[in-house]
């Protein structure tokens, strides 16, 4: 159970990482959800529920700090305080 654990977890990350990157070499202004689901392949679901696999990952990058949704729905990297400082 460890080891399926472990792969799991390994997989998440990735996922995450590919949609960080994702956003991050997007444009200024952000993406959908749906683009970036499209961009990465993994816009697919059930019928009815496509979507959600991009949603998901955005949602808990959201919980973690990492991303936020604007109010046209399109989402970017959050900027942190300490970023714009330097700038």
């Amino acid at each position: 159970m460890q080891e399926a654990y472990a792969m799991a977890q390994k997989a998440l990350a990735e996922l995450k990482t590919a949609v960080y990157i994702t956003l991050k070499s997007g444009p200024p202004e952000g993406l959908r959800n749906a683009d970036v689901g499209r961009m990465l392949g993994i816009y697919a679901g059930h019928v009815g529920h496509e979507g959600h696999i991009p949603r998901t990952l955005l949602a808990l990058m959201e919980n973690e700090g990492v991303v936020q949704q604007d109010v046209e729905k399109r989402w970017l990297l959050r900027r942190h305080p300490e970023e714009g400082e330097n700038e």
